[in-house]
């Protein structure tokens, strides 16, 4: 009973949650009212289980002084001073209130270094589109291509070196109309994909072929 007793679960909830968008109502209204509340408190739950296994892990790096330990050791001091500064010199429940110390903290520390660590996102983009756009056959060229014309379009030199065209031949209009309609058709049988790996995945879950989250399987 050990691994039937969440399959039952998930499978109960799976059915339920679909059926309410086709029968909105009582009982299957209040379910989902109620599933989603226990959702919440899950979620809850699991942000104090993933907070207390970052702990864990990174005290076991420290302590047995394995690669790269100092940034572990670092996590662990600077997750215990927003812990402390949030819970006893903030005002309890109104540590998020501006001008609070938690406040403070999250607004000229953690906020600068999450900036910081999306700018150098833009270098990693940088890079794997360097890669991806070498013109090695007809895909790839097609891409290179395009990626030319919408970037020569984003900008004003684009218009001044086509000008001379006629206006349908302007690169900001040939920009438009790369992604209005190539791209656009692209991103939607990308989310038709997307959708139909999603139903099978959860029809997977709720009949109990899918049980990997259990663990161990």
């Amino acid at each position: 009973m050990k691994r039937e007793i969440p399959l039952i679960i998930a499978g109960t909830v799976g059915i339920v949650l679909v059926i309410q968008y086709f029968i909105p109502h009582t009982p299957f209204d209040t379910l989902n009212d109620i599933f989603s509340d226990w959702f919440s408190i899950i979620q809850a739950t699991a942000i104090w289980l993933g907070a207390l296994n970052l702990i864990k892990v990174s005290g076991d790096k420290v302590y047995k002084r394995q690669k790269d330990w100092p940034f572990s050791l670092i996590v662990i001091i600077t997750f215990m001073i927003m812990v402390i500064v949030g819970f006893f010199f903030s005002g309890g429940r109104r540590f998020l209130d501006p001008g609070t110390p938690f406040s403070q903290l999250y607004d000229h520390v953690y906020s600068p270094l999450v900036a910081m660590m999306f700018a150098l996102l833009a270098f990693f983009v940088g890079s794997a589109s360097y890669r991806a756009f070498r013109a090695r056959n007809k895909q790839a060229t097609v891409l290179l291509l395009a990626a030319f014309f919408v970037m020569l379009g984003r900008v004003p030199l684009g218009d001044v070196l086509t000008g001379w065209l006629p206006n349908w031949l302007h690169m900001s209009v040939i920009s438009n109309w790369i992604m209005n309609i190539p791209n656009t058709a692209g991103q939607r049988a990308i989310m038709i994909g997307i959708a139909l790996g999603i139903v099978s995945t959860s029809l997977r879950l709720i009949l109990g072929i899918e049980r990997s989250y259990l663990g161990g399987e």
